[in-house]
């Protein structure tokens, strides 16, 4: 009997090692697939439900100036991506001030633990709210859950950057400034 997630994970493996760091595979146009806000990906207007499927796919996802892409040895196809392609789903906290560790594990697997090469960063919307984000690989983000954000928020702390004090997090030695310190409202 045929083991799929094998087959699948070999696949993966196979096109990782395959993969060209200055990719020469020529562009096909783009196909019928998005990765919605919420994380979920969809082909033809239909759910990915099979989270190898996805993880595949996620194995091959680039980002490049002119969008999203996935890339094989053999061709690129562009994607939708209406936010990021990744969603933190869980926080591990070690340590605390400046040698506190966050580590985020994401809706397709990965963990990345924040440090200056994996930056947290916030984007402020046009109602001042923020979203935060977590570097994952390449240029690829993940958004994290509002329950993630809020727990950052729990955590975080006030630094003095010069003549301004930011707050923020830290996590492997670097500070992660969320918001002016003169702006929060207690």
């Amino acid at each position: 009997m045929v083991d799929t997630v094998q087959i699948l994970s070999y696949t993966s493996l196979m096109i990782a090692q395959l993969q060209p760091d200055n990719v020469t595979s020529p562009f096909c146009g783009d196909i019928d697939m998005v990765i919605k806000s919420n994380g979920t990906w969809y082909y033809q207007g239909t759910p990915i439900h099979r989270p190898e499927i996805v993880r595949l796919f996620a194995s091959v996802l680039r980002s490049t100036p002119e969008g999203f892409e996935l890339v094989t040895p053999v061709e690129r196809v562009g994607i939708q991506v209406e936010d990021a392609p990744f969603i933190a789903v869980t926080m591990q906290i070690t340590g605390i001030n400046q040698n506190q560790q966050l580590k985020f594990s994401t809706n397709i697997g990965d963990e990345v633990v924040i440090n200056k090469a994996c930056p947290l960063k916030f984007n402020r919307q046009p109602d001042n709210a923020f979203i935060p984000y977590c570097l994952v690989r390449d240029n690829l983000w993940a958004k994290l859950t509002r329950n993630l954000y809020i727990e950052l928020v729990n955590i975080g702390t006030t630094h003095d950057e010069g003549i301004k004090s930011e707050f923020g997090v830290w996590s492997g030695g670097e500070f992660f400034s969320m918001i002016n310190a003169d702006e929060l409202d207690y």
